[in-house]
């Protein structure tokens, strides 16, 4: 597992947003062979939404052969609602990229068989491959989409009850009514988060630093469903300073000097996007030559000449090392920085 610390909310929400897009172009998804996405729904993701929108305004990022899968939906509310989880991802996302109509995929919340939207759910994911990155947000109390503590790590997708802190926390969204706030809802359940080939979690807040502090520090606990990550052979966490306090400081030094040493003493030109070091090239720090996995390191020449089967060129790009991705929106993989973040993040939103 991976933690990369930011100063604040917004540097998480670009670091989460670039590494998205470096993921994608890397992956050189085809009609064919799409980049399975799956994609949180709350407030925690917003902005990421905006920087991401912005990209494929600037022709950096294109969604053509992306699928998506949305993580939750409450019960009961309808399609149109404002706070329904459908009308909030075509308001933050889908109704700004060129995301096929077909590719999206969320959960029904008012069909009329439950239990048989889930499993259509769960069995169109294995239809496309399976998820290649799962993009989530957790709550205070360490859960996963909705799945609330004592969840079995080992849950598919499913009907949940809400927890009342839950509850008390969405009706924010709802006029601070409690009463209006759907008690049920679809979630993908752990496992299905657990299945995916690489997760992705965003944690803002000192509000949330208890939950983060036991998902990393203490062992793997069902009433914490954040820590099943311990068990994920390619798990992330980009968290903000303030998510930090309740952790030990030797452990938040533990992983910014790892940071530091990819950086600064491997080089990111040796290190692959999601941090594994393929070659040491002669010259650097480490042994000339020395190879530790079979992955390749891509070049410019292999992203600039990369096309997909439509015809549609992909962006260019170099893919770098966690460490290498920015964490004030500066450096070479982005394009022209405005005072730190993107447009997105300083306008307030790009559309």
């Amino acid at each position: 597992m991976r933690l990369i610390v930011r100063e604040d909310p917004k540097a998480v929400a670009y670091y989460t947003a670039n590494y998205v897009r470096l993921r994608i172009n890397e992956f050189r998804p085809t009609h064919r062979r799409p980049f399975v996405l799956g994609l949180p729904t709350g407030s925690t993701p917003v902005e990421v939404y905006w920087h991401l929108v912005d990209f494929y305004k600037r022709g950096e990022l294109s969604f053509r052969n992306v699928v998506t899968f949305s993580m939750d939906e409450y019960v009961g509310l309808p399609k149109a609602h404002p706070e329904c989880y459908c009308s909030f991802m075509h308001r933050h996302l889908y109704d700004h990229i060129n995301l096929r109509p077909e590719n999206i995929n969320m959960l029904d919340g008012n069909a009329d068989d439950l239990t048989a939207e889930c499993q259509r759910y769960e069995d169109r994911i294995r239809e496309v491959g399976g998820i290649e990155l799962f993009l989530g947000g957790i709550g205070p109390d360490g859960h996963i989409a909705f799945n609330e503590p004592g969840s079995s790590l080992e849950s598919a997708t499913r009907v949940k009850t809400l927890a009342y802190e839950t509850v008390l926390a969405n009706a924010r969204f709802f006029g601070g009514d409690v009463d209006r706030v759907p008690k049920l809802a679809l979630t993908v359940g752990v496992g299905t988060v657990r299945a995916a080939r690489e997760v992705l979690l965003i944690i803002t807040g000192a509000h949330k630093a208890v939950a983060l502090a036991k998902c990393i520090e203490e062992g793997v606990n069902h009433m914490w469903t954040l820590s099943v990550v311990q068990l994920h052979p390619s798990a992330m966490i980009v968290c903000d300073e303030d998510a930090t306090l309740e952790l030990h400081v030797k452990t938040v030094r533990y992983f910014k000097s790892i940071e530091q040493v990819q950086e600064q003493l491997i080089g990111r030109q040796n290190i692959g996007l999601k941090g594994s070091i393929s070659r040491l090239h002669h010259g650097s720090t480490g042994t000339p030559g020395a190879q530790t996995s079979d992955s390749q390191v891509l070049t410019d020449s292999d992203m600039s000449s990369a096309h997909s089967d439509d015809g549609m060129s992909t962006t260019s790009v170099t893919p770098t090392s966690p460490a290498d991705l920015p964490a004030d929106g500066s450096g070479e993989d982005c394009a022209e920085p405005n005072n730190g973040h993107s447009p997105a993040a300083t306008d307030g939103t790009p559309f």
